[in-house]
């Protein structure tokens, strides 16, 4: 799973010959990374709570889409495959109907706190309702509200990391409130003190 190798067409080695990157992305495409995802990839994608994924219509315009849900709605199913149940959502279907046409996407993935990105090639495949309800069973997600349309699923091509440059920090409430939890619960137990100690003076 060369990601370089798929990536680096013969333009982009020309520019990359003009500006001096050559030889070092060279020696990128003769390394070749373990067969599928690998204990890096797994925990982190099972982590994400949304992702961006890129698709080619028949106007041959490219197509970004957010997907997001609770975290871990993106499932690994094994080392080369990705699913997720799609959503009822704005019933435009741009990339439904886009793949349709080509099964090629692209997928971006990034954790905010840890300023960490990771870029995937794979082949999309629209499977649904009923087809396979072992499948289907597999991605239900427990706790949260949702209506499926489809399962869309991902057979990984090849993936990378990139650079965390520019990458800025955001985290959401959950993650904000889980770093404050131990503050929050000593402000807490200290307003309770203090309220303890006025009903004292009142009774004195």
């Amino acid at each position: 799973m060369n990601y370089a190798k798929t990536a680096f067409t013969d333009a982009i080695k020309q520019l990359q010959e003009k500006h001096g990157s050559r030889k070092s992305y060279e020696r990128m495409e003769r390394f070749r990374s373990e067969d599928g995802l690998s204990p890096r990839e797994i925990p982190f994608i099972q982590e994400r709570d949304s992702f961006y994924t890129a698709s080619i219509g028949e106007n041959e315009f490219p197509y970004i889409q957010h997907r997001g849900g609770p975290k871990g709605f993106l499932k690994v199913l094994d080392k080369k495959t990705l699913g997720f149940l799609d959503f009822s959502g704005n019933m435009q279907y741009i990339t439904v109907g886009n793949v349709q046409q080509s099964d090629k996407v692209a997928l971006i993935m990034v954790d905010y706190p840890n300023k960490a990105r990771m870029k995937v090639y794979a082949r999309a495949e629209i499977v649904e309702l009923g087809q396979r309800p072992e499948l289907e069973q597999q991605l239900k997600l427990e706790d949260y509200a949702y209506k499926a349309e489809r399962i869309i699923l991902y057979h990984i091509e090849a993936f990378d990391w990139n650079c965390p440059q520019h990458i800025t920090p955001r985290f959401t409430v959950e993650e904000i409130q889980e770093a404050f939890a131990d503050q929050t619960a000593y402000v807490k137990q200290l307003e309770e003190q203090v309220q303890a100690l006025k009903k004292e003076m009142e009774v004195e």
